[in-house]
């Protein structure tokens, strides 16, 4: 079986924004575990780790050979919406120890069940707060192509 192609992200450079929407032969239930559980994120994602999964809970998300980014969960509607805040500015090479408001982006991801499983939407947003806006547009753009791949993957592939 062959996995779902789906197209890339898409930069808004007006409005700050890198957005992607993909299709993913799973059922909401099993999609939204994949992006709100710190166990199931951390198998496609960075290693997850969370006080809790709530609006307002702390925690991180760590990348081999990277320092852990400070994140926080913004909003949180199951199973529809799960919005981040985290502090990954790639161009500035400096990684925050506290979640910095003012210099940090927000990812939020959007599930709505469809024809054979569900269409999950990425926005992030706030990268004119970012020492390098159209980098960091460009890098994260990357990152969204090949780590929501890696969802896909891992969410047809049956596991």
């Amino acid at each position: 079986m062959s996995m779902t192609v789906n197209p890339s992200s898409v930069v808004d450079d007006a409005a700050f924004t890198v957005r992607r929407t993909i299709r993913i032969a799973a059922p909401v239930e099993k999609v939204w575990a994949a992006v709100t559980e710190p166990e199931h994120i951390s198998r496609w994602f960075g290693r997850a780790r969370f006080e809790a999964v709530a609006a307002g809970a702390s925690g991180t998300l760590t990348w081999p050979d990277r320092d852990p980014i400070p994140v926080r969960i913004e909003a949180l509607e199951a199973p529809r919406l799960v919005s981040y805040r985290w502090g990954n500015d790639d161009a500035s090479g400096v990684v925050p120890d506290v979640l910095d408001d003012a210099h940090s982006t927000v990812f939020t991801f959007t599930l709505v069940e469809v024809d054979g499983g569900t269409e999950l939407t990425v926005v992030e947003t706030g990268f004119e707060n970012t020492s390098d806006p159209v980098a960091n547009l460009v890098d994260h753009r990357d990152g969204w192509n090949g780590e929501l791949d890696k969802l896909v993957a891992l969410l047809e592939s049956g596991s």
